[in-house]
Formats: structure tokens, C-alpha cells, sequence
């Protein structure tokens, strides 16, 4: 527990600023601003490697009083460029807990900022959209307030980021299938978390996660019976090689799943374009509804950017005809698409749920079920044969 904590400053690219105090590691960083409204999950939300580039503000008041544990990280690391919370827990709470948020914070050199009113920033986010934003304590602070700003409003912007190879595994990788093994799936890691491929693992699957850099080759090397694309951060306008190894898997007609930037990519390949939210949609408690049953879902979202796709029409693509299959009930933004013609389909949120709500785990078994006929079609009949 730290009795001292030395004067913090964050300063948004507008110029507005909040004085607080520092919580971490000590010293500056600068990124995307942008808020989270999970209760719970912070961990997850540290080590998801969408938040590459981005500073998170947390809305829920309280937070680290569960502290850090080696079992909940969804990669090798932390992500997120900064950490913005309100009231930093004084010590954790829970029997899983091996150390203190902070203290795993300042070890992995994550500057923070706490004792600030997070929602007067959140309004403002809403408000003014997300934005760049600074991270200054210690004696960084200190430095003339015109010279920060410059520093926070100079950084990279996210549009036009292409992010995803950053995050990336640098070496393929096997998942071993739980109980019998039924299908192998190649799943391309755009800044996938730790969870996913377990959760097909779970259904019997092997799963061979490949790096970003990926071609359709090497995707055929694997000899798959479906491929997968995974969430992961920048923008999908500048996802070109992605996009174009999947046009590719379309053509071929390989099965195909993907979450949230594997949606957009999706999106993408059928000739569809993209645009940036506002504020975005982050947290574990988003609604959405599956248009096909009508059923509403709480999902985990993360993500910036939205497909730009009529909802209630069939589409005309390069790969016949797809649809918006499930729709965000808080602002209508797109949040699945399907392939009428061709074996795709992709959701923009978070089926893994970790951390999260389980009410879109059907998805993986969806997959599953995709895999399963696309085979069943390949099959000839006895009358083909003869």
C-alpha cells in the first residue's frame, strides 16, 4: 500500500485537464483516451491487446480490490498505454489474489493516474468523442503546460493505425483439442486473447494460431477445415493484407468466423467500408440483438471502428449475398454480419466473455455447426459418384 502518491496530471487534446494523483509506475505516456464501463474485469481489460495504444478510463469507482492473479491474463502482457480509475483499492480482497493491481502496474512500467473525477472525463468523452490524451506525473509534471499539450496533440492518430502485427503472436502455435478432436481451425492472431482459442478447444477443436503477417499459404499449410480471424486493435481501413487473405478464404469457400476486428475485416472483404464511433463501445454489459431469433444478448465489446452496412437487406458482395445479422440495441451500430452464399459469418463482440457475460457462447458452437455442413457438403453423394 502506498501512503504517498506524487501529483499527476492528465491533459486531453483539447485542453482540458484533471489534476489527480499517480497510481503505477511514475512518469508519462500518451494515447487514445477512451472508457470502459465493465464492474468488473480490469485485469482481462489490461491484457486485451485491442487496448494497444489507448489509455482506459475505468467508470465503475472502485477498482483493484480483487487485486492480480496468474490465471485471469488474457496475453503475456499489458496493453493498454495508460490506466485512469477514481479510487484505487488500498489493499486486495480476494483468496485468488497473488499482488496488488499497482503494484503489477509500476512492474510492467504502465503509468496511471487515480483521485480524479472519471465522471466528469467520461461526460466529456461521450460528449467530444474520444481523443488523445497525456499521462504526466512526478517530476514530468512539472513541465510548462503548453509543452505537454504539444506532446499529447503530436502523437500518431488512431485512424489509418494499422496495429494489428504489433500485437501479434511472432511464431504459430498449437491449441490441443479437449476430449476427441473434430475439426482443425487456422486462427489468424490480430491481437487475440487467451480465452478464444480455449473456448474452441473446449468443442473438440485444434487450433493453429498464426501471426498477423499470415498468407493464404500459409493459412492452406495448416490444412484447416476453417479459419478464424480474432479481435485485435487499429483501424480496418488500413487492414489491407488482412483483408486480402480473406477474400481469398472466401473464395475458396474455407469456413470463416471472426470477432470483432475479424468482423470488420469481414466487412471489408464484401466490399463493405468502415468508419470510427464517437466514443466506441467498451465494457461487459452492451445489448445486442440477434435478428435471426429476435433474442437480446449482454455481450463484451471493445472496439472503435463499425462496419457501414444497411440493416433488414439482403447485400449483393463479391461473394453473393450476406446480411447484418445482429444489431447494437443502444445506438443500432452493426454488430454481425452472415454470408447467405459463401460459409461466413462474424460477430463484433466478444463470445469468449472473459471477462464477461456467457450469453453469446452458442457462437463457437454455431461455428462448429458451419464447420460441420460445409464438410458434409463436400461430401459427394452416391449418385455424384457414379
Amino acid at each position: 500500500m502506498r501512503l504517498e502518491r506524487q501529483p499527476a496530471l492528465l491533459i486531453l487534446e483539447d485542453g482540458r485537464t484533471f489534476s489527480g494523483r499517480s497510481y503505477g509506475a511514475v512518469g508519462s505516456t500518451v494515447g487514445e483516451a477512451v472508457f470502459s464501463t465493465g464492474m468488473t474485469g480490469y485485469q482481462e481489460t489490461l491484457t486485451d491487446p485491442s487496448y494497444h495504444r489507448q489509455v482506459v478510463v475505468m467508470t465503475a469507482p472502485h477498482v483493484g480490490n480483487t487485486g492480480v492473479n496468474g490465471e485471469d491474463d488474457e496475453s503475456h502482457r499489458i496493453w493498454v498505454s495508460g490506466f485512469v480509475v477514481r479510487d484505487p483499492a488500498l489493499r486486495p480482497s480476494s483468496w485468488r489474489s497473488t499482488g496488488s493491481l499497482e503494484d503489477e502496474l509500476e512492474r510492467q512500467g504502465v503509468v496511471g493516474v487515480c483521485e480524479i473525477d472519471t465522471r466528469a472525463l467520461t461526460r466529456h468523452l461521450r460528449e467530444q468523442g474520444s481523443m488523445k490524451v497525456g499521462i504526466f506525473s512526478g517530476d514530468v509534471a512539472d513541465t510548462p503546460l503548453e509543452r505537454l499539450i504539444d506532446r499529447v496533440v503530436s502523437q500518431p492518430a488512431m485512424e489509418g493505425a494499422a496495429l494489428a502485427a504489433e500485437v501479434s503472436t511472432d511464431e504459430p502455435y498449437v491449441v490441443r483439442p479437449e476430449g476427441t478432436p473434430r475439426y482443425r481451425v487456422a486462427a489468424l492472431d490480430l491481437g487475440i486473447k487467451g480465452m478464444t482459442p480455449q473456448r474452441l478447444a473446449e468443442r473438440g477443436i485444434e487450433v493453429h494460431v498464426l501471426p498477423a503477417t499470415s498468407t493464404f499459404s500459409d493459412i492452406q499449410a495448416v490444412s484447416p477445415d476453417a479459419v478464424f480471424m480474432s479481435n485485435g486493435p487499429g483501424d480496418p481501413a488500413a487492414a489491407e493484407h488482412e483483408v486480402g487473405v480473406l477474400r481469398e478464404v472466401l473464395g475458396a469457400r474455407i469456413p470463416f468466423f471472426g470477432i470483432c476486428f475479424g468482423n470488420q475485416i469481414l466487412g471489408r472483404a464484401l466490399g463493405l467500408g468502415t468508419y470510427k464511433l464517437k466514443y466506441g463501445h467498451r465494457g461487459i454489459n452492451q445489448p445486442v440483438m440477434d435478428l435471426s431469433t429476435r433474442k437480446v444478448e449482454i455481450t463484451a465489446q471493445n472496439h472503435g471502428f463499425a462496419v457501414d452496412a444497411p440493416i433488414g437487406e439482403d447485400l449483393e458482395t463479391p461473394f453473393g449475398r450476406a446480411r447484418v445479422s445482429h444489431v447494437g440495441l443502444n445506438d443500432q451500430v452493426v454488430e454481425g454480419l452472415e454470408c447467405l452464399d459463401v460459409p461466413a459469418f462474424s460477430v463484433q463482440y466478444h463470445p469468449e466473455a472473459a471477462a464477461g457475460p456467457h450469453d453469446a457462447a452458442y457462437l463457437f458452437d454455431r461455428f462448429v455447426d458451419l464447420i460441420g455442413s460445409a464438410r458434409s457438403d463436400s461430401v459427394p453423394s452416391e449418385e455424384d459418384a457414379r
